[in-house]
């Protein structure tokens, strides 16, 4: 049983590392951003929100200088 549950962490951790390191880090920002106040809860569901867009990005090995030219580029 330990080790299926192992196997399913290794598992997670290989394919969704970035979108789980970026959930985190929007939960740390949130978090920080709840015990000074400033709408709380909003800020809390934008910064997870964001952490997993780019985690996301990070997990399909996003060029990031493609992606930025495509955002900010000239048009």
């Amino acid at each position: 049983m330990l080790s299926t549950r192992i196997l399913i962490f290794s598992t997670l951790l290989r394919y969704h590392w970035g979108k789980i390191l970026g959930v985190i880090l929007g939960l740390v920002f949130g978090w920080f951003a709840i015990t000074y106040g400033l709408l709380k809860a909003i800020l809390v569901a934008v910064t997870i929100g964001i952490g997993y867009c780019v985690g996301k990005k990070v997990d399909d090995q996003t060029d990031w200088g493609k992606l930025w030219d495509r955002l900010f580029g000239n048009r």
